[in-house]
């Protein structure tokens, strides 16, 4: 861990994990996700990959808290994690913008 990540005080926040859980589900080919992830193709955005304090910072920035019952969406099920693909979402919009399996 970064004397940065230290320093900024962002370890253990909800910004924190949500960058932790989708850096594991997008790189880590061992992550019990990663087939629906990055076993697909997607990806962190590239400033975002190595740099958890630039995430959380443009989490609360740009999306502002988390409200309660929501977590962290993308709005395209096929696009990245990138700025310009996610939002705040309740679980019945996330169930609604989930892939189907065929």
């Amino acid at each position: 861990m970064s004397d940065k990540m230290t320093t900024h005080g962002w370890k253990g926040t909800y910004q924190y994990i949500t960058w932790k859980g989708i850096k594991s589900r997008c790189y880590n080919c061992n992550a019990v996700n990663y087939k629906n992830y990055g076993g697909r193709g997607i990806k962190m955005y590239y400033r975002w990959k190595d740099d958890p304090v630039a995430f959380c910072e443009w989490l609360d920035r740009f999306l502002g808290p988390r409200p309660e019952g929501h977590s962290l969406d993308r709005i395209n099920n096929d696009g990245d994690y990138e700025p310009r693909n996610l939002r705040w979402a309740d679980a019945k919009t996330q169930r609604e913008n989930q892939r189907t399996s065929k």
